[in-house]
Order: structure tokens, then sequence, then C-alpha cells
């Protein structure tokens, strides 16, 4: 007999194979309760429909989710102004400073009247500061986010809402310098104020459809911000923010041309006038919808690939 043969054999008994999942065949074949269950798809649907169905859902989850972005958006406000007394008024009181110098000045070089001039200027330089606001971040809303589109599966319409909630908590502010001018001057509006509601109601719209189309954009092509930013300013002195539409004489007939004089207009001339201008309301219409079905058109196409691009 050989040594250690009475030995008890210190390895655990194997189960028979049907104990532990297996079944009796080919080596290659397992049987598994998850097998027998469930079964993974690795095929993609790039079609138009597929697509599109993909982008309904993420604008679809995105607004469900606006709670976040609201807390995303106020968060936002509070690290950009962290440890200042005054926060965003700090944007309020040069707002309204600004209006009250130029508005001195150039009712002095254009010979109007200062109780006209200066609640037009005040609530142009309002309007003008979010519309160009919204611009500049709508170019990096997804590149400043990349930390967390990289980490979290989330909705890009998230990150959109976030950089709308932030310029309408800044505009917010800003209402204010309108509402200490027009006091000044009694100049407040009636009940034609109201045809501006539906005016910002499309500005949300469009800056919703300008985030997802230039947050893509920007976040392929980096160099498009300082052109954006550059078009932004002509525009500026281009548009009648510091200057009257009337002052341009037999040339008026240009301005509703303009998509940028549209847009403040369907807003403005409720606030200052009380009238529905109608040709404006055309225009900015006619515009909003060419921007949608180009945010679509785009947003549909590079969804998948915002996250590679950043």
């Amino acid at each position: 007999m050989r040594a250690g043969a009475d030995q008890t054999d210190p390895r655990p008994a194997v189960a028979p194979p049907g104990r532990i999942g297996y079944r009796r065949g080919p080596m290659n074949q397992i049987a598994t309760p998850a097998a027998r269950s469930a079964s993974l798809s690795f095929q993609a649907d790039m079609s138009w429909a597929g697509r599109s169905r993909l982008a309904v859902a993420d604008i679809r989850d995105g607004l469900r989710l606006w709670r976040l972005a609201w807390a995303l958006g106020w968060l936002d406000i509070r690290l950009r102004y962290r440890g200042s007394v005054l926060g965003p008024l700090w944007l309020t009181i040069s707002t309204g400073v600004m209006v009250g110098a130029l508005g001195f000045l150039y009712s002095t070089l254009f010979k109007m009247e200062l109780h006209d001039y200066l609640p037009f200027l005040a609530l142009s330089q309002v309007l003008w500061a979010f519309m160009a606001m919204t611009v500049s971040d709508a170019c990096t809303g997804f590149t400043e986010a990349e930390p967390v589109i990289r980490s979290v599966r989330m909705p890009f319409t998230v990150f959109a809402l976030r950089t709308i909630i932030r310029n309408v908590a800044i505009l917010a502010h800003n209402i204010i310098v309108i509402v200490v001018v027009f006091a000044i001057f009694q100049r407040w509006p009636g009940a034609g104020a109201l045809f501006a509601i539906p005016a910002l109601a499309l500005w949300l719209v469009n800056a919703m459809a300008l985030n997802l189309l230039l947050g893509a954009f920007c976040a392929r092509f980096r160099d498009i911000l300082p052109i954006i930013n550059s078009v932004m300013q002509i525009a500026f002195f281009l548009t009648p923010v510091i200057w009257k539409p009337e002052q341009l004489g037999h040339l008026a007939w240009i301005l509703p041309f303009s998509p940028f004089f549209d847009l403040i207009e369907i807003v403005r001339a409720p606030l200052l006038n009380g009238v529905l201008p109608v040709t404006a309301w055309i225009g900015a219409l006619g515009y909003s919808a060419v921007l949608l079905v180009a945010t679509w058109a785009f947003f549909i196409r590079a969804r998948g690939r915002i996250a590679f691009w950043l």
C-alpha cells in the first residue's frame, strides 16, 4: 500500500454537471437561466426614423428632468458669484449704469427727448443682453458639461435647459432696470403688454433650438465660438438697440429682414407702445421655423456623436 493512500482527499467533491446549471452535450453549449430567459441585440437602427425616435426620446426625457436642470442652472449662478456680496445684482447695477450713461449721451447726439429715449434704450439693452448671452452660452453648453456627459448617461436636453434657466434668472435680475426707468418716466405699459407673453414663449423655444444646434456644432468645431461672438457684436450695432428704427428714414423697410430686429420687436413693441407688430411677428415665425428645421436635421444626426466630439 502506498503511503498516504488511507488519508482523506482534501479536494471537495464536484457535483454532477446537471446540478450546477450545465446540461449534457457539446462543450460549447451552456444552459443558464439568464441564457434561457433573455437575449441581447446588437443591431443599430441608423435610419432617419430611428434617429428621430431617439431625438424625440432625448427631448421628452430631458423635459421630464426639468427639476434637475433648474438645480444645475441655479448652482451655476451660485458658483459664478461665490464670495460676492451682491451676487447677480452686480450685473443689474452695471446694466443700469450703462443705460444711464448711454441714455444721456445718445439722447444728446441724436437730439431726442430723454423721457422718450431712455425707456426704449433700457428695454432694448436688457433684451439684447439676454439674446447675446443665450447665443454665447449655447455654444459652450455641451463643452462645459464635458465631465458629466462623459461619465453619466443623461439627455442632452437637460444641459440645454440648464443654460436657459441660468440666463432667464439673470434676465429676471435685469428687469429691475426696466422697472426703475419706467417708474421714473411714468411709462407703464398697458393691456397691450400681454402681447409680449407669446413672444417670450417663442424666445424660449428658439433658445432651446439654439442650445441643441450650436452646442453640438461647437462641440465638433471649437473655432465657431469666436466667430459667433464677432457676428453678435456686429449685429448689435446693425440692430436698433441704441438707435430707433425710425432714424433709418426711407431705409427702414430693410429692418424686417433681420432676425434680430424681428425677435426684439415682438417683445419691445408691446411693452413700449402696447401694439402688436404683425410684420415683425411674420418675420420672427419664419426665422424660427427655419431654425427649428435646421436644429432637428442636425441634432438627430449629431446626437450620438456629441460624447465622442468632446
